[in-house]
């Protein structure tokens, strides 16, 4: 995926970018039924407001911000060989990519693996690093809906892939490049010490947004930060290797895939782990 892209015009870029912001859109409202178990008051702080005015307000400003977030990473991710290959190749008919060379299967085996590790690392962690919950975890009404956790992983897959690798990665990487090649200019190529500097600082912004919901059952002190720090960082890590190599489509894959195993499996497996 490090390979120079072609070039599509902006027009192009926004297609994509309006398609991707779409599905945000779509991810945002599909998230709700999760929040509303786990975290009622943040649905509830716009007090007056009409649920499905509130769903309908929070979804039209995610596909703003996603669409303008989407499309300032399609036009940076030329200068420097990320992207998203295949919708390119399905929208504009631009490069030559094609799932089987994009390896999905490894993508979805990548992700589930990461969200097995990360289980392992918890129970190992956690009797060292983590205070007693402010919340007992099996006594959320409907925690343990598999159905939630399916809905809440279009969310990571989609929402959270465009923000943090699409535009925040690709925003790192291309600033990066820039201060060292100002001179000679951009090659539509990433080096692998500037690609591995934007996948490690995005992963550590990726675990640091999870500190709001860790807040949620534990008091956050150092313990609390780094094990949101390190067992989230894994998977930006994981996502970020995927979008560089494989383009933006296998790391939303494989983000989905972790976020299944997290969220809809270990509710119906272990219910006592979830979150």
């Amino acid at each position: 995926m490090s390979a120079p892209l072609p070039m599509p015009r902006p027009r192009q870029d926004l297609r994509v970018a309006v398609i991707l912001a779409a599905l945000s859109a779509l991810a945002t409202v599909a998230v709700i039924p999760y929040l509303l178990q786990i975290d009622p008051a943040r649905m509830q702080a716009a007090a007056g407001v009409p649920l499905p005015a509130l769903v309908a307000i929070q979804a039209l400003t995610m596909f703003i911000v996603c669409t303008l977030l989407a499309w300032a990473g399609l036009r940076m991710g030329h200068r420097v060989g990320l992207g998203a290959p295949l919708l390119q190749r399905w929208i504009n008919r631009q490069g030559e990519a094609a799932i089987r060379t994009s390896a999905p299967g490894q993508a979805v085996a990548l992700g589930a693996g990461a969200a097995v590790a990360l289980l392992a690392l918890s129970r190992l962690l956690d009797p060292l690093l983590l205070p007693p919950t402010q919340v007992a975890m099996t006594d959320i009404a409907g925690a343990r809906s598999a159905l939630y956790g399916v809905l809440a992983s279009f969310y990571g897959g989609v929402v959270e892939e465009l923000q943090l690798r699409l535009f925040l990665m690709t925003l790192i990487a291309w600033a990066a490049t820039w201060l060292v090649r100002r001179r000679a200019g951009f090659e539509g190529a990433l080096s692998p010490r500037i690609a591995w500097t934007a996948i490690v600082l995005a992963a550590l912004l990726f675990g640091l947004g999870h500190l709001p919901a860790a807040s949620l059952v534990w008091e956050l002190d150092a313990g609390v930060v780094l094990r949101t720090l390190l067992l989230n960082g894994i998977g930006g890590v994981v996502f970020g290797w995927l979008f560089w190599k494989r383009g933006f489509e296998m790391a939303v894959l494989s983000h989905f895939a972790a976020d299944l195993v997290l969220h809809a499996l270990v509710p119906l497996l272990l219910p006592q782990g979830i979150l």
